[in-house]
């Protein structure tokens, strides 16, 4: 076992952890490539659809030297089909590798999936739970963008109750990065939940909600932008398209983009649909294709760790 076993929540990081990820986050972006992990074997156990997440792990894995194997849909392809349960599938796959990546459908699969390995677990999302590794990228990207994780005003725009992006960053920041206004953008259907509101008072971090952009275009450092996720409406098509329609206000386009502060970042963990306009792609502003790519060296970061 390396430096780190199981990666389930933002939660359980010291910032002395943060810090060595971070570092060696950068060595793996100046190194490039390695054979540190040959012979170490990643499977990636996905029920629910990924691009990023999925391809950034085993690209990540492939360049440290290791092995990859995985099914990109478990949910359908994979014995879950046939009725078995997550915690069979996981004892199964734990025989064949020495990690798993897991993004599971439903919130605390990660932690029910670690109960049962005989080797880590990466959370690579669960439900509308967290998703530490996305957060981990996030802070380095923002890292990377003002030196510090300090003094920033942190505006979170779109569906904050399904988004288990923020809810991960929203942990990391209160527990390790306090000195920061955390503002919650979001139509009202869709607030921050009450329990990360309440996590942000105990460590004493200044937050605020509102419904418009308005009062945060011209002074917030960060936007972080997401999408409404329809998959989290259960089928309620009526509910997904009146959050929609609340939703548009908020959706950044290059008008807004100018009106932002010229050292500020706009971020969104990706895909995006219509809530950042292409044409905003080119302003200095964007950095969510480079926040993407951030994903790979901290991913790259995280497996030798665990397993080096």
């Amino acid at each position: 076992m390396g430096q780190l076993g199981d990666v389930i929540s933002a939660q359980q990081f010291e910032r002395e952890m943060i810090d060595k990820i971070f570092q060696t986050a950068r060595e793996m972006e100046e190194q490039g490539a390695s054979e540190v992990l040959r012979g170490k074997i990643m499977a990636s156990l996905f029920y629910e659809p990924s691009t990023r997440t999925r391809l950034s792990f085993e690209s990540a894995m492939l360049r440290l030297g290791g092995s990859v194997i995985t099914t990109e849909n478990a949910k359908q392809f994979s014995s879950k089909s046939k009725g078995e349960s997550l915690e069979d599938s996981i004892r199964v796959i734990s025989g064949y590798c020495d990690v798993i990546v897991l993004r599971y459908n439903k919130e605390g699969g990660a932690q029910r999936a670690a109960s049962h390995a005989m080797v880590p677990i990466v959370n690579a999302g669960d439900g509308v739970g967290q998703h530490p590794t996305q957060a981990l990228l996030d802070l380095y990207t923002i890292q990377k963008s003002f030196g510090d994780i300090s003094g920033l005003k942190i505006a979170m725009v779109g569906d904050l109750a399904n988004g288990r992006t923020v809810h991960s960053l929203v942990y990391f920041l209160a527990k390790h990065f306090p000195d920061n206004e955390i503002i919650f953008v979001s139509p009202t259907q869709v607030r921050m939940k009450d329990d990360i509101k309440q996590y942000l008072d105990k460590h004493g971090v200044h937050w605020r909600e509102d419904v418009s952009l308005d009062k945060s275009i011209s002074k917030a450092d960060v936007f972080y932008q997401t999408c409404v996720q329809k998959e989290r409406f259960e089928e309620d098509n009526a509910a997904y398209l009146k959050v929609m329609e609340a939703s548009r206000e908020l959706f950044i386009t290059s008008k807004m983009a100018d009106c932002m502060k010229k050292t500020s970042i706009i971020m969104h963990p990706l895909p995006r649909n219509e809530e950042i306009a292409y044409s905003v792609d080119d302003n200095m502003r964007a950095k969510y294709f480079e926040q993407s790519q951030n994903g790979l060296y901290i991913r790259m970061a995280l497996l030798k760790m665990i397993l080096s």
